[in-house]
C-alpha cells in the first residue's frame, strides 16, 4: 500500500452496479497515494450534474449502461475540460471498440477482471493531466505576457506619437516666439531712431527758448522731461540689441528731491518720512527709475489719486516706495513683473519700464521688489544704499582742493 500525502483526488464514478462500483473504488483506495471524494451517477442526467457542480478530476465510466454509453459520457466531460481524464472500466470490450475509444479520446480502457491496472493507469492519467495543466497554465501566461507587453508596446507607441506631436508644435511655437521677439526687437528700434531727431529737434528747441528768455520753471520742466524721454529711446535701443544699461554718472544726489519733483510730474502726493536721504546716483537714471515706476502704477489705477509716494530711510538704506491702490500684483506674476518684454495684463507699454528700472537700481547697487499693498494694490519698494560719513567727508574735500 503506498503512503497517502495530502492530495484529495475527485472521482466522479458512472456505474449503474453497486457492487462494481465498490469494488473499483476499494481498488483505487488501497493502492493510490491521494486521499478520494468520490461521486457516482448512474444516468446521464446525474452524470451531467455531478460534471457541472463536482467539478471531478477524474471519471471512470462502465461503457454500457441501460440509458447511456461511455462514449457520450467522454463526449459530455471533453466538452467540459479537454484535459480531463477519462478511463473506461467495463466488464467485457471488443478489441475494435477498445481502440475506437482510444482513438476517440478516451485516456485508458480497464477490464473489470483486471482491476490491478487501474491504479498505475489513473496514477498516468493524472500525471499527464497536472503535466498538460502546468503547461496550459504556463502557456497562458505567455499568452498573458505577450498581450500586456503587445498593450505596452502600443501605448508606447502612442506616447511617442504624442510626444512627436508635441515636439512639432512646440518647435512651431518657439519658432512663432522667435519671429515675435525679432519683430519686437526691430519696431523698438526702427521706433527709437524714429523718435530720436524729434526729440533732438526738441531739446535744441527749449535750450533756445531759455537763452532768449532766460530761466524759467516750466521751461526747466519742459527740458528735464525731454531729457528723460531722449534717455528712455536710447535705452529702448540698447535693450532692443540685447544690452544692458550701462551708462551711469555717478553724482551725490539728494533723493528727496527727486521723489518731489517726480511726485510734482505726476500730480502725486509725496510723503518725506525722513529728510535728507543722500545717496551715490545718477540723478537722471534714478528719476528715469522713479518715472516708470510712478507712471506704470498711475496708467494701472486710472488716476494719480490712488498713488502715493513714500520716502524714508531704513537699515543703511534709503527706501522709496511707491505705492497703489489698483488690482495689485498676482503671486504668479510677481517672479516675471522685471523680465524684458513681460506685459500684464493691464500692461500698456511694450513691458520694458520695469526691466530698465531694475537694471538701474542693480547698477545702483540697490534693491528693488513688488508686494502687496495692505488693503488692495501693488507697493514697489527701491532700495539704495545711502551715503556713509567718509563719503560726505570725501564730498567736502573735494569741494575744498578745487577751491
Amino acid at each position: 500500500m503506498t503512503q497517502p500525502d495530502e492530495r484529495v483526488l475527485r472521482v466522479l464514478h458512472l456505474e449503474d452496479n453497486d457492487l462494481d462500483h465498490e469494488l473499483v473504488i476499494e481498488s483505487l483506495r488501497a493502492d493510490l497515494p491521494w486521499q478520494l471524494e468520490v461521486r457516482r451517477a448512474e444516468d446521464e442526467a446525474g452524470f451531467l450534474h455531478e460534471l457541472d457542480t463536482f467539478c471531478p478530476q477524474l471519471i471512470l465510466s462502465d461503457y454500457a449502461l441501460p440509458s447511456y454509453d461511455g462514449l457520450r459520457a467522454f463526449h459530455a466531460a471533453e466538452a467540459h475540460d479537454p484535459f480531463l481524464p477519462f478511463l473506461i472500466v467495463t466488464g467485457a470490450m471488443g478489441e475494435e471498440i477498445a481502440v475506437d475509444t482510444l482513438r476517440q479520446g478516451v485516456t485508458d480502457y480497464i477490464l473489470k477482471q483486471r482491476l490491478e491496472r487501474l491504479a498505475p493507469s489513473v496514477r498516468r492519467a493524472i500525471a499527464e493531466y497536472d503535466s498538460l495543466r502546468r503547461q496550459e497554465m504556463a502557456e497562458q501566461a505567455v499568452r498573458e505576457l505577450n498581450l500586456s507587453l503587445q498593450q505596452r508596446l502600443e501605448e508606447v507607441e502612442r506616447l511617442r506619437g504624442v510626444a512627436e506631436a508635441q515636439r512639432q508644435r512646440l518647435e512651431v511655437q518657439a519658432q512663432q516666439l522667435s519671429e515675435s521677439l525679432d519683430m519686437q526687437r526691430t519696431f523698438l528700434a526702427e521706433t527709437s531712431h524714429e523718435l530720436r531727431t524729434p526729440l533732438t529737434a526738441l531739446l535744441g528747441y527749449l535750450h533756445r527758448q531759455e537763452r532768449e528768455k532766460g530761466p524759467s520753471q516750466t521751461l526747466s520742466d519742459a527740458r528735464r522731461v525731454a531729457e528723460n524721454m531722449t534717455r528712455l529711446v536710447n535705452d529702448l535701443l540698447q535693450i532692443s540689441r540685447g544690452e544692458l544699461v550701462q551708462d551711469v554718472e555717478m553724482h551725490f544726489v539728494n533723493l528727496d528731491r527727486l521723489v518731489e519733483q517726480v511726485g510734482r510730474d505726476f500730480q502725486v502726493q509725496a510723503h518725506l518720512l525722513d529728510r535728507p536721504l543722500e545717496v551715490l546716483g545718477d540723478p537722471g537714471r534714478l528719476t528715469q527709475v522713479l518715472v516708470n515706476l510712478v507712471g506704470n502704477a498711475v496708467r494701472v489705477c486710472g488716476t494719480p489719486d490712488k498713488v502715493t509716494l513714500e520716502a524714508r530711510r531704513t537699515d543703511g538704506f534709503a527706501e522709496v516706495c511707491i505705492v497703489d491702490r489698483g488690482p495689485g500684483v498676482p503671486d504668479d506674476i510677481k517672479p516675471r513683473i522685471f523680465d524684458k518684454f513681460y506685459r500684464g495684463k493691464e500692461a500698456g507699454s511694450a513691458g520694458l519700464g520695469l526691466t530698465i528700472a531694475q537694471q538701474v537700481v542693480i547698477g545702483h547697487h540697490g534693491q528693488i521688489d513688488v508686494i502687496d499693498t495692505p488693503g488692495g494694490g501693488a507697493t514697489f519698494r527701491v532700495r539704495l544704499p545711502l551715503l556713509e560719513e567718509e563719503d560726505e567727508l570725501w564730498e567736502a574735500d573735494e569741494l575744498g582742493a578745487q577751491d
